[in-house]
């Protein structure tokens, strides 16, 4: 059953293998006070570093996540995690789409990227995903910049 936001979804079986949840260290602050979601990307500890790495980034060298750490902001907007964002058949569903599937993702797993486009796919039968398939992490297409320019390059309008 689709569900109506990120948050949502974190909660279902098929995001129990991602990595993020080991590290609710890294949020700070009160939410509902600050008006988003706070996280410490610039932390020192070793081993939330690690573990941040090996949940977005695992297939980077230490410097090339560093430099991906540097580009983050540390707030994420609330309405963006618990707003209603389904998509809809006549509007969103009319639009042709594609996915790249990151199959080391350790961020949003497998199974779960699996569900999304199936779900997206049974709202619109007569309009699936265009499913691309890359063996990199989370955030691992910015190291693969020749893969993904070919899988865009193949799109067509």
């Amino acid at each position: 059953m689709e569900r109506s936001n990120p948050i949502a979804y974190m909660q279902e079986p098929e995001f129990a293998d991602n990595l993020m949840a080991p590290l609710a260290a890294l949020n700070v602050g009160d939410p509902a006070e600050l008006g988003v979601g706070r996280a410490n990307y610039r932390t020192a500890d070793p081993v939330m570093l690690a573990g941040l790495k090996a949940a977005m980034m695992a297939d980077s060298t230490d410097d090339q996540f560093r430099a991906f750490l540097n580009i983050l902001q540390p707030d994420e907007s609330l309405a963006v995690m618990m707003s209603d964002a389904r998509g809809h058949a006549d509007t969103w569903g009319t639009i042709a789409r594609s996915y790249i599937l990151l199959t080391e993702d350790r961020s949003l797993p497998v199974a779960m990227q699996g569900r999304l486009i199936a779900e997206a796919d049974a709202l619109t039968p007569c309009n699936p995903y265009d499913v691309h398939t890359l063996a990199t992490s989370h955030v691992g297409f910015l190291l693969k910049p020749a893969e993904v320019a070919g899988i865009l390059d193949q799109l067509t309008v």
